[in-house]
């Protein structure tokens, strides 16, 4: 899928289904990622991160781009921009923001807001040693093919809930990066 096709899939007027997310008691951290699509000559690829071995929370997870918002970020896409720079060296002037995802609560706290972006491939990953591990690309017609996603159900205060598992080469993509994955699929069905 290239850019025109994809803006055509995701920019529509019919209501979308999504994956439930984790009900959250409270209104949940704000936070933004970034799912950064990079186009190239076989067309789009998500750029994920490998989360940094040592981190107390999520350490060697794949995901997107992101944290939490600061009170210095104009906006949430401000956040998801700042926090692409600072993780993997992005460059604000290649991304062009497409739109966002509905928030995504997680069991951790957080209410996520996935930003969509197509990224200009001309730049070099700098990656934060501190934060990540690795940064790699999936193309995104694998992503979107709900065929290559796995659902395991788990139950917590009487719900049951799904996650979801995406594997991908020798790595898992799974939690709330393959359940916003697999929301983003829905906007891209026809």
């Amino acid at each position: 899928m290239h850019k025109a096709e994809f803006i055509r899939r995701f920019h529509h007027i019919q209501a979308v289904a999504l994956e439930p997310d984790y009900p959250l008691r409270s209104k949940g951290r704000p936070a933004a990622v970034l799912i950064p699509l990079v186009d190239k000559p076989d067309g789009l690829h998500v750029l994920l991160t490998e989360r940094a071995h040592h981190l107390r929370h999520h350490p060697g997870q794949i995901s997107f781009p992101g944290g939490a918002v600061d009170p210095s970020d104009a906006s949430i896409f401000d956040a998801a921009i700042r926090e692409a720079q600072e993780e993997i060296g992005l460059p604000s002037q290649n991304i062009s923001i497409v739109g966002a995802l509905p928030v995504y609560r997680t069991i951790s706290g957080y209410t996520i807001t996935p930003v969509v972006g197509f990224v200009d491939p001309d730049f070099e990953t700098k990656l934060d040693a501190n934060e990540v591990a690795s940064a790699f690309d999936v193309p995104l017609a694998f992503l979107m093919d709900r065929q290559n996603h796995l659902a395991h159900h788990t139950h917590r205060h009487g719900e049951t809930f799904p996650i979801y598992f995406i594997p991908w080469q020798d790595r898992m993509i799974w939690g709330a990066t393959a359940a916003m994955l697999r929301n983003l699929s829905f906007y891209l069905a026809e």
